[in-house]
């Protein structure tokens, strides 16, 4: 699937590392010709968890 920028995405596995958890969401910020992207997850109050290189299988 192909993702435009401020895309929503879910992921669908957990990345203990970033304290993320499969089904969080986040917003694509960077997309990359190799087929990766850029998301950055928040908390409902609008500050940032996290900002992570994904490939599109992660979401």
């Amino acid at each position: 699937m192909k993702y435009k920028l401020l895309d929503c995405v879910v992921l669908v596995r957990d990345l203990p590392e970033h304290k993320l958890l499969a089904g969080d969401l986040g917003a694509v910020v960077e997309i990359y010709e190799s087929d990766g992207l850029e998301a950055e997850f928040v908390k409902a109050s609008g500050e940032t968890l996290a900002v992570v290189t994904l490939s599109e299988n992660d979401v």
